[in-house]
């Protein structure tokens, strides 16, 4: 078949006493394109039968293309034995302790967390009036209510997991390991605004009572800063929050006319308060 088609395509035209001329396109080339064509049609594996995210199925009776994990079913990675790490409960009961040991880096990343997630309705202080509650948003208890400050650490991370009222779940946002750093920044703010200064290590207790003499608001400062004054003739900075007065001005009015100053004297030569105005309009030179 082979060898008639390139008999067909490349056989030359020849005269009636066997001499060869140009070549012609012979009509059997567009056949050929065609035949190859219709070879590349085949699908096999390019268009599978599966269903797309959330499409609906006609196969299950709840016509559901995502089907539902079966029970006792575990995905790789995800065995949890350590019913406290990633429940906050054991038997039930809410814990009242942290399943890992707290590092600084882990109350660092806990506060990084807490203030992406938790300061838009809770505030970066914890009192519950953050900007979203400012808008309208349900107002949220605050860290140091009685009720609060004494509910385990467990119940923190229940609300995070679960969501609590008017607070959504947070579970497909924050990590389980990280949902305990925000429960430990938030043991943190909560002893920040309880503890006294005997809680204070004595080798900190001196270099804090020195910070807080400095930091007193009776204590004047040594050098204040410059304090910024307009002159008489001088137009308010734009940050001042002043805005001039309108200047009248008439440009039919003869030379010399006198017009009044918004901001005290006029240079020397013109009379107090005034401004010699020249209304003169020269046209000289313009096309």
């Amino acid at each position: 078949m082979r060898s008639n088609l390139t008999a067909i395509c490349f056989t030359p035209n020849r005269d009636g006493d066997g001499t060869a001329h140009k070549w012609k396109r012979p009509a059997a080339i567009p056949l050929l394109v065609l035949a190859l064509l219709l070879g590349a049609c085949r699908q096999d594996m390019h268009n599978q039968p599966k269903y797309k995210p959330l499409a609906e199925s006609k196969f299950f009776a709840d016509h559901r293309s995502a089907r539902p994990m079966m029970d006792d079913t575990v995905p790789r990675g995800y065995l949890r034995t350590d019913l406290a790490r990633y429940t906050g409960k054991m038997n039930g009961v809410d814990v009242n302790y942290f399943p890992f040991p707290i590092m600084r880096a882990d109350l660092e990343r806990g506060r990084d967390r807490f203030n992406i997630y938790c300061s838009p309705c809770h505030s970066r202080l914890g009192d519950g009036n953050g900007l979203i509650v400012q808008r309208g948003y349900r107002k949220p208890p605050s860290y140091y209510s009685d009720r609060v400050m004494k509910a385990p650490v467990g119940h923190f991370f229940d609300v995070i997991t679960n969501g609590f009222g008017a607070m959504p779940s947070y579970a497909s946002r924050v990590t389980p390991d990280d949902r305990w750093r925000i429960i430990a920044y938030i043991r943190v703010l909560q002893f920040s605004q309880t503890a006294t200064i005997n809680d204070v290590p004595p080798e900190e207790r001196s270099k804090l009572m020195a910070r807080q003499t400095v930091a007193s608001p009776t204590s004047s400062h040594p050098n204040p800063p410059p304090q910024s004054t307009t002159g008489p003739n001088e137009v308010p900075s734009p940050y001042s929050g002043v805005i001039p007065p309108a200047v009248p001005f008439n440009a039919n009015a003869p030379v010399g006319t006198q017009v009044p100053r918004p901001y005290g004297d006029s240079p020397a030569g013109a009379g107090p308060g005034t401004l010699p105005v020249d209304s003169t309009v020269t046209t000289e030179g313009a096309k």
